[in-house]
């Protein structure tokens, strides 16, 4: 178990570096923009919600390639495993270009649709405008991540998304400021800085293939195989999506106080959760590695430490937040309001993250099986049941307190249920064997 959990050490420490640098750089990007006056940030909230959920839905670019090159890898085709990622790489190129032609002429509508007021659908569409010819970067980037997770290098992207971070804020500060070019400006260093990623890992990569004689050319066959488990990735990813607007639109219909009280109470969990994504992406890795070895006594091994440390981050993250209910709200809003919900949430929070760990971490365990159908199948599940369970329980807890207890307990439960009865038994590894490498 030792060794196992150096393994889990060694991938996820520096994953969840590489996961930290993207809200510290929206943060930043933030408070720059933010100097510019209210219509400038009112811009920035508009476009990057529009473009952060699609790349939130593309990332599943990363977790469909990571598996595929983790099994190469522990079958000993080190040359295959490079093409696999170069496969990913290829799918991400397409896909990119899909979107711009589909999207770009939509840019307008997607704005509209928040019935903003003209000056910052000016911005907002500036801002998008450049950022959509981004996207190939953007989508290349998540993809040759995965390539290299899979090739057990998390430290690599840590670097490189660090590097990018950096680049980023000072772009940014030349084109905002220095060229007086705005929100505008904030989009133009983004796309740069990400050409620059994009640039490092195709090198990396390509290096690699020479080095080992791998093909780097598309194989149309591992493209449309990569494809078809992205598809069943981008419907779990959508189907979480769908289950945070609802919470969404049902807190905004109770009013301002409730909503703002959910809004830091959501954030505070998927902060949460970047750690747990880090125990995921070690969980992809380490399980693809061993089932491309066919090691079903180490992928149970695996599996089960994974578990525990789920649980048992949850449950020391759980006891920290019940102990700070009373202090926690007050570094995230003035209004007493607002501070009275929040204190109301974080206990009930507390006391779901035991089973978020476990949700997550069975999460990228099953990815790592490329069990992508079931994590779709599984997640409309557990949306259907979270809707239907809202029913009664707007009814008979009524108040922030209670739809957020649907999400984070009764949503998060339903994934724990779904996803614990798939690993109940040994037949997902079996499964995962018979399937052998994609």
């Amino acid at each position: 178990m030792a060794a196992i959990d150096k393994d889990i050490l060694r991938l996820a420490l520096p994953a969840l570096g590489a996961l930290i640098a993207e809200p510290i750089f929206l943060l930043t990007d933030t408070a720059m923009v933010g100097h510019l006056g209210a219509g400038a940030l009112g811009s920035l909230a508009i476009a990057s919600t529009i473009l952060q959920t699609v790349l939130g839905l593309m990332i599943f670019l990363a977790y469909a390639t990571t598996p595929r090159v983790a099994k190469r890898m522990g079958s000993g085709d080190r040359p295959g495993a490079i093409t696999a990622g170069f496969d990913g790489i290829w799918l991400a190129l397409g896909t990119s270009v899909l979107l711009i032609i589909i999207g770009l002429p939509l840019l307008n509508t997607a704005i509209e649709a928040f019935d903003p007021d003209p000056i910052i659908t000016a911005g907002a569409h500036s801002y998008l405008a450049i950022s959509w010819w981004g996207l190939p970067f953007m989508l290349m980037v998540i993809a040759a991540t995965g390539l290299l997770r899979g090739l057990q290098d998390t430290k690599t992207p840590l670097l490189v998304a660090a590097a990018g971070c950096i680049a980023n804020i000072g772009l940014n500060a030349i084109f905002i400021y220095g060229l007086d070019m705005g929100v505008a400006g904030s989009a133009m260093g983004t796309v740069i800085a990400q050409a620059g990623m994009c640039t490092v890992y195709l090198t990396i990569s390509i290096r690699a293939a020479r080095r080992l004689h791998a093909s780097i050319r598309p194989d149309w066959t591992g493209v449309f195989t990569s494809a078809k488990t992205s598809g069943w990735l981008l419907v779990r990813n959508a189907s979480l999506r769908a289950a945070l607007i609802l919470l969404v639109f049902l807190a905004t219909a109770m009013g301002t106080t409730d909503l703002a009280a959910i809004q830091v109470a959501q954030s505070i969990f998927f902060a949460l959760a970047l750690a747990l994504d880090s125990l995921a992406i070690a969980g992809q890795a380490m399980i693809g590695l061993e089932l491309g070895a066919k090691n079903t006594e180490a992928v149970a091994a695996i599996n089960r430490r994974l578990c525990l440390w789920g649980i048992v981050f949850g449950i020391v993250v759980g006891v920290v937040l019940f102990a700070g209910s009373g202090i926690i709200p007050r570094a995230f809003a003035s209004d007493p309001a607002v501070v009275a919900a929040l204190a109301a949430l974080l206990p009930v929070l507390a006391l779901s993250m035991p089973i978020a760990g476990f949700v997550f971490v069975l999460d990228g365990v099953l990815m790592g099986a490329e069990d992508a159908k079931y994590l779709a199948l599984a997640q409309l599940v557990a949306v259907i049941g979270y809707a239907i369970l809202l029913i009664p329980i707007i009814n008979i807890w009524p108040g922030a307190p209670g739809l957020w207890a649907g999400f984070c307990i009764g949503f998060v439960g339903f994934r724990a249920l779904t996803l614990g009865w798939r690993v109940r038994n040994r037949a997902w590894i079996e499964r995962a064997v018979e399937k052998g490498i994609s």
